[in-house]
């Protein structure tokens, strides 16, 4: 067992180990289970190497523009493999806004993004009814927001009114105007960036808003190695508003990500590892750290990210393995510190981490 920090990368077609990134402390794999670990787990068709290749490729692709940032991809990855939504934090600089670009230009779906200001009002995000001086009717003009892939760029800066916009369109997968429910494209994943060192002029997520993302990722500063591949790609030429000039192409479609999801949903759950990933969820609601602790849709993101990252780990089981390895980017924005906690220097990070020590691990 192995401790790096956010969502591993697949024990098939890996990453370099050089490209490991840190974040926060989080068991996960290096390598398969054993079949041991698997007991009692039923028997169920193998995952497609061809449809796991292919996604592989998309890691490769976003590599080419995005150096240091591996886990965040396969991060991604799992919330594309999940229909889930994104928020993606860290300091300005560390590539936010171009890895979901490049995971954009990597995959042959529509992608739009909106930048969040403190004027953008909901209908610029969702659209609105417009008056049509010749018919003398009202037509509904769609938003950024009918896309496959929305980047919403520094989220926090817009005020709570236009963050609830996206609250239907995240959880419905639909947008409603004038009363009338206007269903959004299949897929349709929201990717949410944040700065968590600017407060001013910003305007914290809501608890209601931050449980509809599946996953939280904190983006690090990449380590000294990566920072001098940075500056040596732009030194030879990269710029990171053309990503095809750097050979970004798209390599997968709506259709192989149907097919991966599809098999996703076939990924057999062994009652031992239901009641882990729900006895972990059960802990952080009785921590005298937290003020609030992961609801029931948090355990269900949780057994979801977990039979993805068992797919793409070429497995047809989950294991509690899995389940750790998910625990802290499913579930750190899920949960709240009590004020005096937080200022005896208390995280969430830390809380989770001492509930996935304390609950029993089914063996």
């Amino acid at each position: 067992m192995t401790t790096p920090d956010d969502t591993p990368t697949p024990a098939a077609e890996a990453a370099p180990a050089s490209e490991q990134p840190s974040e926060q402390p989080s068991e996960q794999p290096s390598e398969p289970p054993t079949e041991q670990a698997a007991a009692g787990a039923p028997a169920a068709a193998s995952p497609s190497r061809e449809l796991r290749t292919a996604l592989a490729g998309v890691r490769q692709e976003v590599g080419k523009a995005v150096v240091g940032q591996d886990s965040a991809v396969t991060s991604l990855l799992i919330a594309l493999l999940c229909s889930g939504h994104v928020l993606l934090e860290g300091v300005p600089g560390v590539a936010k806004t171009l890895l979901v670009r490049a995971l954009g230009a990597s995959l042959d779906l529509s992608t739009k993004r909106v930048q969040f200001t403190p004027d953008l009002m909901p209908g610029d995000v969702t659209g609105s009814l417009v008056y049509d001086a010749r018919t003398a009717e009202f037509s509904f003009r769609e938003g950024p927001v009918f896309t496959n892939l929305l980047l919403a760029d520094e989220i926090n800066r817009t005020p709570p009114k236009t963050q609830a916009s996206l609250l239907e369109a995240m959880e419905e997968r639909q947008v409603s105007v004038d009363g009338v429910p206007r269903p959004l494209p299949d897929p349709f994943v929201v990717i949410a960036t944040q700065n968590p060192v600017e407060h001013e002029g910003t305007y914290p997520l809501p608890e209601a808003q931050l449980d509809r993302f599946l996953l939280k990722v904190v983006l690090p500063v990449p380590d000294r190695d990566h920072e001098i591949e940075v500056l040596a790609r732009h030194a030879a030429g990269f710029d990171p508003r053309d990503l095809a000039a750097a050979g970004v192409r798209a390599v997968a479609g709506a259709e192989v990500l149907g097919r991966a999801r599809a098999e996703v949903r076939e990924v057999q759950v062994a009652p031992e590892v239901l009641g882990y990933a729900v006895d972990v969820c059960r802990a952080t609601r009785q921590s005298p750290s937290l003020s609030l602790g992961v609801s029931p849709r948090g355990a269900t993101a949780l057994l979801a990210t977990s039979r993805a990252w068992a797919w793409l780990s070429g497995r047809s089981y989950v294991t509690p393995d899995d389940v750790k390895a998910l625990a802290h980017p499913t579930l750190r924005h899920r949960v709240q510190l009590r004020p005096e906690a937080e200022l005896e220097g208390v995280t969430a990070e830390s809380v989770l981490s001492s509930v996935l020590a304390s609950v029993p691990v089914p063996r």
